[in-house]
């Protein structure tokens, strides 16, 4: 196929703005399946978890065919931690389609992606999606579009971009507001004249590696656009890596997207997003060439992490019982495994072999992949996320996020409340017909576990997005959680007597027949004080029996945690331990007198530097 035919594109918007609806529709009106049959919903969210948590994870590849065109499409995702997946796309296409929500317009990550498209020259179609809403605002989004560009310093030609005003869900896009409301044809005619085939360079095979994929049958396999020549099953080829060194390698296998399949080829030319496989190593941001002496391609420059957790092995005295892979080498294989396929995250070893430093965007994507570790049967401890300091002009320096809060507008004091206890100064309110939009600056330490204060503060109507700002100076001490914890001081099964008298102290963590053990964090103690207590404490028997003793028992429900919940809750001097069928919390000192002296010894160390 000419590279005339071909049209490289990726859609980009905040998380549940509608992207991997809008591709099931384009799939579904391109006639990309035979006899228009019905295509099941979300088909690009092919992960459990993407499926589960309803957002998209990792950028994915399709292939659409309209009239004589090949329309190559990046669904990528919208929330801010798995914007490094956003970020290594934007070689791979020659444009992108800005999804908006008519209801909220512009949020954080739209603002992100779209100045890393505007920043790379990328030409953008703007796509105002669910116009169908009772309370759409599709000329207000538009005009808040616009102003975006202004602010991200567009070119003319960027700023013209056509508008598009539809709704993925119902399958139509049309480029005026009153438009027909039947079909799709006018995106995909907006997307044909408007992005422009990709650019090819009259040289020797070359291509940049901007994805990895596994394939059962031949391993790792690179995915990327061709940028010049032709590649064929069986050539030769070098691997010139990010360090300086090369590679020899043979291509066995050749693939190219078509719809949701991938198809073997025989070859792929220049323009192509294609995979190639035969590598007996190969990483994101490499460089595929047939020659020796090729120039290695510029890969782009990802945000820097910002969150900093600890991984160690499960010492607990319930390792083991429920998970296969607890050792430290199987762990750190894993977290290696990761960092192939997911350049944000980087993994570095402390002096104790069975701990680890995982650096990474933020809680979330932390929490992605301890939920995908837990499914493959690892057992693992993890720490609170801690932020990532910097020395900057000689000062102590922590990372800022830029903030956006959209609530109900009758909740707006306990936000701005919540706001200010962590740090946050708050820099613009807008009220409008579907609440109020809270802006402000916080530091990122403040933000962990704010988002699930939020549903708590809001009744689940609270909706949060942020975006790395910058590094400023240190801001000062932080209390987040204002609320102790009940610790086991032994070790058993939990019982429906004990937890009847522990659930008078505070909300419990665990249900009878539990297995505890001395250390474990069973509760939530409404004061600031870690308390002791027995949950395995068995009923006293006797041969007395008094009038109205032995009434039935009724407890409380306990709290369960999502693993971002659980991690963002903990304490400095408490761990998650995460295994496959149990998320339990302890203390990182099991021993209640080892603990006591350690309390201690960090009290005399503060006094003395005060």
């Amino acid at each position: 196929m000419k590279a005339d035919h071909i049209r490289n594109i990726a859609i980009i918007a905040h998380v549940d703005h509608g992207k991997t609806t809008l591709v099931d529709e384009l799939l579904q009106q391109s006639g990309t399946f035979r006899d228009n049959q019905v295509i099941a919903e979300r088909v690009m969210d092919s992960m459990d978890l993407e499926r589960e948590k309803g957002i998209t994870i990792k950028a994915k590849n399709t292939a659409i065919k309209w009239k004589d065109y090949t329309i190559n499409i990046v669904d990528t995702p919208g929330h801010a931690d798995f914007g490094a997946e956003v970020e290594r796309v934007m070689k791979m296409v020659d444009g992108v389609l800005l999804l908006t929500d008519a209801v909220s317009g512009p949020q954080a990550q739209t603002r992100w992606v779209l100045r890393k498209a505007l920043g790379h020259g990328l030409k953008t179609i703007c796509v105002v999606n669910k116009i169908d809403r009772d309370t759409a605002r599709p000329t207000w989004v538009h005009d808040k579009v616009l102003e975006l560009f202004l602010e991200l310093g567009a070119d003319e030609d960027q700023f013209n971009a056509p508008f598009l005003y539809g709704s993925a869900k119902l399958g139509f896009a049309d480029n005026k507001l009153d438009g027909p409301r039947t079909n799709m044809n006018d995106l995909f005619e907006a997307v044909i004249s408007r992005v422009p085939p990709p650019l090819i360079e009259d040289a020797p095979f070359r291509m940049l590696v901007s994805n990895i994929d596994w394939d059962e049958y031949v391993g790792r396999m690179a995915i990327g656009r061709i940028l010049s020549g032709d590649i064929k099953q069986g050539d030769q080829i070098n691997v010139l890596r990010k360090d300086g060194s090369q590679l020899k390698a043979k291509i066995i296998k050749l693939k190219e997207f078509s719809g949701l399949q991938t198809n073997d080829v025989n070859s792929a030319t220049a323009g192509d997003i294609a995979g190639l496989a035969g590598f007996e190593e190969v990483d994101i941001g490499d460089t595929l060439a047939i020659s020796e002496n090729a120039e290695p391609l510029p890969f782009i420059e990802i945000d820097p992490a910002t969150v900093q957790m600890e991984f160690s092995v499960n010492d607990g005295p319930l390792a083991g019982q429920d998970g296969k892979k607890v050792t430290s080498r199987e762990i750190r294989a894993r977290l290696d495994r990761e960092t192939k396929s997911n350049i944000s995250i980087s993994i570095h070893d402390t002096e104790e072999s069975t701990k680890f430093l995982v650096n990474a965007r933020g809680s979330m994507q932390i929490a992605v992949l301890l939920e995908t570790m837990r499914r493959e049967g690892y057992e693992v401890l993890v720490s609170r996320p801690t932020v990532l300091y910097q020395k900057i002009n000689g000062k102590q320096c922590e990372p800022y996020e830029q903030i956006w809060i959209e609530a109900p507008e009758d909740q707006l004091g306990t936000i701005m409340q919540s706001l200010s206890n962590r740090l946050g100064k708050i820099t613009n309110i807008e009220h409008h017909s579907a609440g109020v939009t809270v802006s402000a600056e916080i530091p990122t330490r403040g933000l962990i576990g704010f988002e699930s204060d939020l549903v708590t503060l809001t009744s689940g109507n609270g909706v949060m997005s942020h975006m790395f700002l910058e590094y400023r100076p240190y801001k000062g001490e932080l209390v987040t959680r204002q609320t102790g914890t009940l610790v086991s001081m032994e070790n058993g099964n939990a019982m429906a007597y004990a937890l009847d008298m522990l659930q008078t102290r505070g909300n419990l963590f665990i249900s009878p027949g539990d297995s505890v053990y001395a250390g474990q964090v069973v509760g939530e103690n409404p004061r600031r004080d870690d308390l002791p207590v027995n949950p395995a404490k068995a009923k006293h028997l006797d041969n007395m029996r008094a009038s109205g003793s032995d009434k039935s028992i009724a407890l409380t429900p306990p709290i369960k945690f999502s693993i971002e919940r659980a991690i963002e809750y903990i304490a400095n001097d408490e761990l998650v331990e995460v295994t496959p069928n149990n998320l339990r919390f302890r203390k990182r000192i099991l021993d209640a007198n080892e603990r006591r002296k350690a309390t201690k010894r960090a009290k005399d160390i503060s006094s003395k530097k005060s």
